[in-house]
């Protein structure tokens, strides 16, 4: 099977843009389609800081010779570029001798317009370097890079057991070592630029010159732009990744997932473009020679937005379970080493009436649930906290009191039974504080109806 032998001139053309980006050049755009159909790309490398523009000829042809060659070197000339200039013609077969010949005597002459030669085999070369698939023309998404699932100075475990400090009659570094499930979900960041100049017979009526950046989540189903939380931890961490070694990191996590990335580059660029023509399609209104309002709709060309980088990245999202007694609480979210953002907090979090907004929320080491304000109380012989889901309850001077077990609720009735009255009367403080109240009020009346007072 011959490289790339089913894709049309036009898609060939379309691939090595995307090659040549994943290359490290600049500005990778494809120019308006010439007199022979043919679509150049120009590009931009910096080399020791100078930067050098550069126009590229695709043939998807058995053969290229001379007459290709020297019309790129006219091409040259005429490419607007402020500095240096060079071509490259790139082919999927071979070039001819007298095109290598004519190439070689530009070199030798130090022609201002120097032209380099791709063929076929350095075609093979380049596809290993880029992730290019030469029987059907995609660059396929190669990543080894990942955020850091957890800070190493602090510990795998630290984010949740930060979370329990916030929540009272719990101590953080007691608690039982969570099961922690890490999944490296794929994203890419897009970069692309849009520059368009819409005309009239009146002049400009619309200009756009904007770079836009796209962080989308890239697994198997349709692109999806992630949250501007989301966003920004990528984009704020772009620079410290680590190499993604399963083999090492299922020695830290009980469970490791990998979710491959589920388009290629080129779909995620032609995804981008549309995307980007799309939100920048808009009518002006303009007066012409003729006094006369007109409307128009400009919407910019495929040529006028060139995707700047197609970056791809792990994001972990590291979901930990800490199970206490009856009740298990997960905290996930995702992590780009000492950086994350909270996706689900099951600790916060009252078990009895999923209030999340509680000012204060309590444990309760009778049957592990955390709970809210309205559904703790303090277990009476004890006087530890309790929740209302788990604790036994009786009426004592007609007031509820909270056990944590029948055998406490028994131990207290046996107290009670020989307690003075005086004391089984404080078993509930209101009602003992009016039965007083009543009791002044009721002397008072009395000193006052005999004239004492």
């Amino acid at each position: 099977m011959a490289v790339l032998d089913e894709l049309s001139g036009f898609e060939f053309e379309d691939v090595m843009e995307d090659v040549f980006r994943n290359l490290g050049y600049e500005d990778v755009r494809q120019a308006s389609r010439t007199a022979d159909e043919g679509r150049d790309i120009t590009m931009v490398e910096v080399v020791d800081g100078t930067r050098r523009g550069i126009v590229v000829e695709c043939k998807h042809t058995e053969t290229v010779g001379r007459p290709v060659v020297q019309k790129l070197h006219s091409a040259i000339a005429t490419f607007d570029h402020d500095g240096p200039k060079r071509g490259m013609v790139v082919t999927t077969g071979r070039f001819t001798g007298p095109a290598r010949e004519y190439a070689e005597r530009l070199d030798r002459t130090d022609d201002p317009y120097p032209i380099q030669l791709v063929d076929g085999r350095d075609l093979r070369e380049i596809a290993d370097e880029v992730g290019l698939d030469l029987y059907n023309g995609r660059i396929e998404i190669l990543c080894d890079e990942t955020f850091r699932p957890f800070d190493p100075a602090r510990g795998i475990d630290a984010p949740v057991r930060e979370a329990f400090r916030d929540v009272e009659n719990v101590a953080p570094d007691e608690l039982p070592d969570p099961h922690v499930q890490a999944t490296f979900e794929p994203v890419v960041v897009i970069s692309a630029r849009t520059n368009a100049v819409f005309e009239t017979s009146v002049g400009v009526i619309h200009r756009l010159d904007e770079t836009t950046t796209f962080v989308v989540h890239a697994g198997r189903t349709r692109p999806r732009i992630l949250d501007d939380d989301v966003g920004r931890l990528v984009t704020d961490n772009l620079r410290r990744t680590i190499e993604l070694e399963e083999t090492a990191l299922e020695e830290v996590f009980d469970t490791v997932e990998v979710d491959r990335f589920g388009q290629t580059e080129t779909e995620y660029k032609s995804w981008a473009v549309d995307r980007l023509r799309d939100r920048h399609t808009t009518t002006v209104t303009y007066t012409g020679d003729n006094n006369v309002t007109y409307e128009k709709t400009c919407e910019p060309r495929q040529s006028d937005v060139s995707v700047q980088s197609i970056t791809p990245i792990y994001l972990p999202e590291v979901r930990q379970t800490t199970r206490l007694q009856q009740y298990s609480y997960a905290y996930e979210y995702y992590a780009a080493g000492p950086s994350r953002l909270p996706i689900e907090d099951g600790i916060h979090r009252c078990v009895h009436c999923d209030a999340d907004s509680a000012a204060s929320l309590t444990y309760c080491d009778n049957c592990g649930s955390i709970n809210c304000e309205a559904h703790i109380r303090t277990e009476r012989l004890e006087g530890e906290p309790v929740c209302t889901g788990c604790a036994v309850t009786e009426r004592f001077a007609l007031a509820t009191k909270y056990f944590y077990d029948e055998a406490n609720l028994e131990a207290f009735r046996e107290e009670y039974e020989v307690m003075p009255l005086h004391r089984k009367a404080m078993e509930n403080v209101p009602l003992a504080a009016g039965a007083v109240v009543s009791v002044l009020l009721v002397v008072l009346v009395g000193l006052v109806a005999t004239g004492v007072l």
